[in-house]
């Protein structure tokens, strides 16, 4: 997978497959060779503010790229 400081659409789509699949999150970093942590954060950075199917926090790849994308403009209009 990408080495970016940012994950990509298509890699929190996996993830968000991954996760309503009922992987666990260290599976799911060592699959994106991430952290565990930064794919809490991305879980977090996707919250849907609904449990899933298997009574988890919500995921969606398309909240947690709009939520990067508006902190990344948000960023540079204070720069």
């Amino acid at each position: 997978m990408s080495k970016s400081k940012w994950l990509t659409l298509e890699e929190r789509k996996a993830i968000e497959e991954m996760y309503n699949n009922n992987t666990k999150v260290a599976e799911i970093a060592e699959a994106f060779k991430r952290n565990v942590t930064t794919i809490y954060l991305e879980l977090r950075n996707g919250y849907t503010g609904e449990m899933d199917q298997n009574g988890r926090a919500g995921y969606s790849a398309e909240i947690a790229q709009k939520r990067i994308f508006e902190l990344k403009m948000k960023r540079r209009q204070q720069a």
